[in-house]
Formats: C-alpha cells, structure tokens, sequence
C-alpha cells in the first residue's frame, strides 16, 4: 500500500512543480521584458481570437442548452452529497460567495463602461447608427447578453461535475478525476498530470485578469476622484495591499474570510444600487431593465452564434463576447472548484436553477442600475460621458458618480466595494488553485496558500503592468482554448456517470455499470506504472 501512496505523492508534486514553474516563468517574462511581453500578447490575441473565436461561441451555447436540459430532467434531483445531507451555507450567503468569487469584479468595471462603449460604437455597425436611441437599446440588450447565462452555464458546468464527483462519489476536487467516465478510470497518468496542470495554469491566468481590471480600476478610480497619480507605483501599492489582505483572509479558511467578504461586498453593492434608486430616473432604470431583458430572450440564440464569415468582419465579436467567453473559460477550474466547495448538500437541479439565474439577475439589476442611468445621462442630459469613459474605461463608474451628491463618499465606496471583490476572488482561488496543486484535497495547508497567493499577486501585477487590458484578453484566451474542450466533455463525463447512478426506475439495470464506476484505489494506481 505504500507503494501507491508515494506515487501519489509523487505525481501530486509533478503537478505542483510543473504548474508553479510555467507561472513563475510567465511571471518573470513580463516583468523584465513588459514593453516586448505587450507586444506580442497582441498578436497572439488577435490569432487566436480570430481562428477560434467560433469555436468559444459553440461549447459555450452547447453548454447552455444542456445544464436547462439536466435542471428539469429526473437527474436534477440527485444530491451533491449524501441523500440526507443539508446545505452547508444559508441561501444568502450561498448566492453572495458565488456572485462575490465569480465575476464581481468585472461586473463593477464593465457595467458602466460596456453599455456606453456600445452605445457610442454600435456592435451593427452598418445597420445602427452610434450615440442614437437604438444604439441605446442595443447596447443594453448586449450587455445583459454577455452578463448572462452564457457566462454562468460554464461555471455551472465546471463546477457541477466537481462537486458530484467530490461530494456524492468521494473523490478527489480534481478536473482529471472527472474526466474518468470518458477516458476510463486508469487513463494514464501523464494525461491525468496535463489536465490538472492546465487547469491550474488556466486558473491562475483567469483571476489574474479580473484581478488586473480591479487594479486598473481602482488606479484610475483614484486618479480621478482624488489626484492620486495612476502609474506604475500606484499599481504596486494596490497589488502589495490587496495581496497582504487576501493572503490573511485565505489562511482563516472559506467558513470565516470568504463569507464575511462576500456578506461585506452585497451589503456596500447594495448600498450603491439603492443609492442610484434614489437619486437617478428609477422609471426609466426599471423600464430598461424590463426590455433589455426582452431584447435578451429575444436575441439570445443569434448573439450566442453571431459570427459573419461572409464580409469576414467578426473584429467585434472578437473583442467582446470572444474575450468574455475565453476570460470565463480560463477561470472556470476555479470558479468550478470554489462553486463546489460551497454548495455541497444542495440538488443538482438548485444547483443549475441557482447559479444561472440568481447571479445573472444581480447582474442585470447592476447594469440596468449603473449602466441604464449612464446611457440617459448620455442621451437625454446633454453629457460628454460616454466620450470620457471610450478613452479611458477605468473611471466609468466614477464619471458616472460625479453627476451626483455625495461623489466622493459614493466613490470611496465604489474604491471599497472593488477592492473587497478583489480580496474574495483572490482568496478564493488561492485556497482552491492550493488544493488542485496538492492532489485536490478540500482543506489545502497554509503553507500552499502563501505560496500560491504570492504567485497570483506577483502574475497579476506583472500581466498588468506588462500590457494592461491586452496582456490580460490574451492570457485568459491562451488558456481558456485548450481548457474548452475540456468543458466539452465533461458533458459526456457527467451524463454517463449519471446514468450510472441506482434509481428507482432503472437501478438493478445499471448496478453492473455502478460496480465498475466504484473500482478501488489500488486497481487505478497500477496503470500508473505501465
């Protein structure tokens, strides 16, 4: 028995070393070589993002349609745990954990800037004319598009077939575990060690952008609310601040830091929504809410496929839904891993009916709250703001601010509010990247946390100083490509090991499948050594 058990060990630290190598050398890249390390991101974005943008917008629909397929199947009912096993966590603070170490930070930064970027420049451009009122509609209707289920159904799907493989078959949190149903449960272990290196390295890259857009916000933020100079000392400052904080909010565990975080940042969101209730047109918000989310029912499989291989014009698609779906995707080892680990006990079905409508609808109320009331300053109050946030997307939500009463306390909130999404999301991945580097156990050392969260802080400032916006589109599409496929089939992956699972109907037919599924340990292990 101790001849696997090392092997284990072995293997495990194959991963950690391999992973942490390629980060620290990407790390190290774009630090002494910035100007050359942006340059080149550019290019690789832009190959990329044109000869696989389609390739994004497929899984990512594909994926849509099947989570909606299993929440109202019979299978929905399946526990992610025990049968008798309750929720761990209060709905509450459930739904605040998710919204909080999903994309918090990035509905901040883009829920003002993308509707007004849309509104000034039309996504049709040859049927819709920019700065007019269907610009306006248009606009909103595409940015509740690009906030919505699409974005969730890929941490959905990630996160799902981690949290039934670790909860309810008592395996390890691994993405190369939940592979076995399609490879076979003694796939080699090279290929085992690949996808969880990728997943890692996928991970990594994917809070490293949303931690970038935090950073960059909160520098321009600062500049434009209090003068403080945005350059680069001002982004190490942030960085070190930010990284000292979540390190010591990591090392109190998910059950203390992440949940009083994310209880903080609904409570300051919050805050800020009701605010612009008040003191913005509240009717013309609510009206905006209501066709947007017409215009994105309506629209909903056309913006999913958009893609024009006739004039060959997709630079569009490529810069928004392309990056966004990629971003996504790089980030969802994480968000799969952080999305399970908090929602042991809950059925398939809430799972899938939780995690794709409740954070969407906090999305939209923030973009019909923030974004709405920009694009009627923008239309109906004779205001330079789109034109001040296209140069400069980073103080959007500021500019927004300055229009009413009590900016400098509403910004200093805002500043607040973006730097504690930061913190969740750091924390978070440091203490789910720590467990996949470690063989995927639920409750990684210390030790591993400070190492990873030093790494997350070192990539992240490195990517943002390197090239700004562009070295982090480019590092979430680099990973999020291979990590695609992946997605795709653990849709295979999951519906075969449901379909393994006894139940009423057809469990002494399937009892056989269920007895294979259930191989020991040791039989796994001695394929390893072939």
């Amino acid at each position: 028995m101790n001849q696997p058990l090392s092997k284990k060990k072995k293997h495990r630290n194959i991963v950690y070393t391999v992973a942490f190598s390629i980060i620290l050398f990407l790390t190290l890249i774009a630090a002494v070589f910035p100007k050359g390390f942006g340059n080149y991101a550019q290019h690789v974005y832009d190959f990329l993002a044109i000869n696989f943008g389609w390739l994004f917008l497929i899984i990512v629909f594909v994926l849509d349609i099947f989570l909606i397929f299993l929440a109202t199947s019979r299978y929905g009912r399946f526990k992610l745990g025990p049968d008798d096993e309750e929720p761990e966590f209060s709905f509450i603070s459930w739904i605040g954990m998710l919204f909080s170490a999903g994309l918090g930070v990035g509905i901040v930064f883009w829920g003002v800037a993308e509707p007004l970027t849309h509104y000034l420049h039309s996504p049709f451009p040859n049927s819709v004319k920019g700065e007019s009122v269907e610009s306006a509609r248009l606009a909103m209707g595409y940015t509740f598009f690009h906030w919505g289920i699409s974005q969730w159904s890929i941490f959905a799907m990630s996160g799902l077939i981690v949290a039934y493989f670790q909860f309810r078959k008592q395996r390890d949190g691994l993405i190369s575990t939940a592979m076995e149903p399609v490879f076979g449960e003694t796939y080699r272990r090279p290929f085992r060690n690949g996808i969880d290196i990728l997943a890692i390295i996928a991970t990594v890259m994917g809070i490293a952008t949303s931690i970038g857009l935090g950073i960059l916000q909160i520098a321009g933020g600062l500049n434009h609310v209090f003068h403080i100079p945005n350059n680069t000392i001002t982004l190490i400052v942030i960085t070190l601040l930010m990284t000292g904080i979540f390190l010591s909010s990591a090392l109190t565990g998910i059950e203390r830091g992440v949940k009083w975080l994310s209880n903080l940042n609904i409570i300051i969101g919050a805050a800020l929504l009701i605010f612009i209730f008040i003191f913005g047109d509240l009717r013309f918000i609510v009206e905006t809410f209501t066709v947007s989310i017409g215009d994105y029912i309506s629209h909903f499989v056309t913006y999913s496929l958009r893609i024009d291989p006739y004039s060959g014009d997709n630079s569009w698609i490529q810069q928004w839904t392309v990056f966004y779906w990629a971003w996504v995707i790089s980030w969802s080892p994480f968000i799969g891993g952080f999305v399970a680990r908090v929602s042991r006990g809950r059925t398939i079905r809430e799972f899938v009916v939780g995690v794709l409508i409740i954070p969407p609808l906090i999305s939209f109320t923030w973009i019909a709250g923030f974004g709405g009331t920009a694009i009627n300053w923008a239309l109906h109050k004779n205001s330079d703001i789109a034109q001040v946030v296209d140069k400069d997307y980073t103080v959007a939500l500021f500019e927004l601010l300055r229009n009413f009463p009590l900016y400098e306390v509403t910004s200093a909130l805002a500043i607040i509010l973006i730097f504690t999404f930061i913190v969740t999301s750091a924390d978070s991945t440091t203490h789910i990247v720590s467990g996949m580097a470690t063989g995927g156990v639920e409750n990684p050392k210390r030790k591993h946390k400070l190492v990873w969260g030093l790494l997350i802080g070192g990539i992240s400032l490195a990517l943002t100083v390197a090239g700004g916006l562009t070295s982090l589109q480019t590092a979430s599409v680099v990973t999020g490509l291979p990590f695609s496929i992946i997605l795709l089939l653990m849709i295979f992956s999951l519906m075969r090991a449901l379909h393994r699972e006894p139940t009423e109907h057809f469990k002494m037919t399937h009892i056989d499948d269920e007895k294979d599924f259930s191989k020991t340990i040791e039989e796994r292990e001695k394929n390893d050594e072939m």
